[in-house]
């Protein structure tokens, strides 16, 4: 390689100034050497060369770690991963929410169904609770949408104003790392612990119904980390947490309000659209606009500054959640459309419909006809709103023994089985208002015909 070395260096000088993404690669300058200058040397010859010497003029090594010390409770780092999970027997794609501490390397993590903002707001929150405080000094961060809204020159950063309302509630600063590769390393700790989690105990893929219980799941599995130990730490991670605990910031009174609230109309079937999925409201609002407030877990409805339903967010896209009750109202009028109706559906599928109504059902479209039997259940499932449903369960029950479907004497039967506690008042608000107090019965008097009696006699 001797008499090569000095062309290879003027040529990588002179890459030095050219365009970043027209300079020599090893391969080129073995190329332009065997085809320009007949050289009779191997490209891995050339290719160890040509490093040596970048080395040399660039002067230091561009992929070498400065080692950090991080104080206890003054820093962490967040990110957000993916993974698969099959949630309702559907395979989906939900993102982790991951802060971990820097010091301990305890971290939380929380799986939502997306990276808006509402969820990377709650992951905070949940994350401040079940550690107990917050950073002191700062939280690292890559350009996360739902922090940065502009990425500027150097470190400097426009960002979302929601988030710095979270920052300065909670009284944290952020420090954002720069963008692509290198930024990653500057939040090393975050980022391997996204793929240890995922490795650890998301694998093989799991399985859940909802994704509340895919993140019970996760919260147990974050309890079993505390046992690990971090590789050349001599104590285990909760060891380093309990230690770290007490330099955190104590926690605000009250918890930043994730969710943000937007103005929907209810279309013709008495639904909102809200992130491409489709939640009921009670069918008096059909064609209305109304206020919603967008949770990372759950959605709720407002009219008039009163909450007329809630609903937990939807996992997979263009779901339709359906509640019945909010719309046995015209069931009551349309009875034919009771037994395809999509909310019934779910009701069964939720708990909500169970085997004593279909039972009721069944044997009150028997007894009295399809549309009176439905109607009748109509009624039942109306008590729901103002009774127990263990007492309207055992009413139910009842009638099937019984053979009586007429709701009125179920109604009858359901209030008696209304057990309220005691020091506690005799019934509910809504339930006082329907009851009609009878004056207190006197037993009858038989003096006034003990004296006619007596009268009589003496005659």
């Amino acid at each position: 390689m001797d008499p090569w070395l000095g062309i290879i260096r003027a040529w990588l000088t002179a890459d030095l100034a050219a365009p970043r993404k027209q300079r020599h690669t090893a391969r080129r300058i073995w190329q332009r050497l065997v085809d320009d200058h007949g050289a009779m040397v191997a490209e891995s010859t050339v290719t160890h060369a040509v490093a040596k010497m970048r080395r040399e003029l660039v002067g230091t090594p561009a992929d070498v770690a400065v080692r950090q010390t991080h104080a206890p409770g003054a820093e962490a780092e967040v990110d957000f991963g993916e993974f698969q999970a099959l949630i309702g027997g559907v395979m989906v794609k939900p993102f982790m929410f991951v802060l971990r501490l820097s010091y301990s390397g305890t971290a939380v993590h929380v799986a939502y169904a997306n990276q808006a903002q509402e969820s990377f707001i709650d992951g905070h929150n949940i994350a401040f609770e079940r550690l107990g405080g917050i950073p002191s000094k700062m939280i690292r961060y890559d350009n996360l949408t739902p922090a940065v809204i502009r990425v500027s020159l150097g470190r400097e950063r426009l960002e979302n104003p929601r988030f710095i309302a979270m920052r300065s509630h909670y009284g944290f600063d952020s420090f954002f790392c720069i963008p692509g590769i290198g930024g990653a390393h500057e939040k090393g700790g975050v980022e391997g612990e996204v793929g240890r989690f995922r490795r650890r105990w998301l694998t093989p893929v799991p399985e859940f119904d909802t994704l509340v219980a895919l993140n019970d799941f996760i919260a147990a599995c974050e309890e079993k980390d505390t046992h690990r130990v971090i590789a050349s730490r001599p104590v285990t991670v909760g060891s380093a947490a309990a230690a770290e605990a007490p330099e955190l910031l104590a926690l605000p009174a009250d918890v930043f309000e994730a969710g943000s609230t937007v103005s929907v109309k209810a279309n013709h079937k008495s639904e909102i659209c809200v992130r491409q999925c489709y939640y009921s409201v009670p069918v008096s609002y059909a064609g209305r606009r109304l206020s919603v407030r967008i949770g990372a877990r759950n959605i709720e409805v407002f009219a008039e500054g009163r909450k007329i339903a809630s609903h937990v967010r939807a996992v997979h896209k263009y779901d339709h959640v359906l509640e019945l009750d909010h719309y046995l109202e015209v069931l009551t009028r349309k009875p034919g459309a009771m037994a395809g109706a999509t909310a019934l559906a779910a009701a069964r599928s939720g708990g909500g419909f169970t085997p004593v109504h279909q039972g009721f059902w069944d044997r009150a479209r028997h007894q009295l006809g399809d549309g009176p039997g439905t109607r009748a259940l109509i009624a039942v499932l109306l008590l729901a709103r103002t009774l127990p449903a263990a007492a309207v369960t055992a009413a139910m029950e009842a009638a099937i023994a019984n053979g009586d479907y007429d709701p009125e004497h179920l109604a009858v039967a359901a209030r008696a089985n209304t057990v309220f506690p005691a020091g506690a008042p005799a019934l509910p608000e809504a339930l006082a208002r329907r009851v009609v107090h009878l004056p207190e019965r006197q037993a009858p008097s038989l003096a006034g015909y003990d004296q006619l009696t007596a009268v009589g006699g003496a005659r």
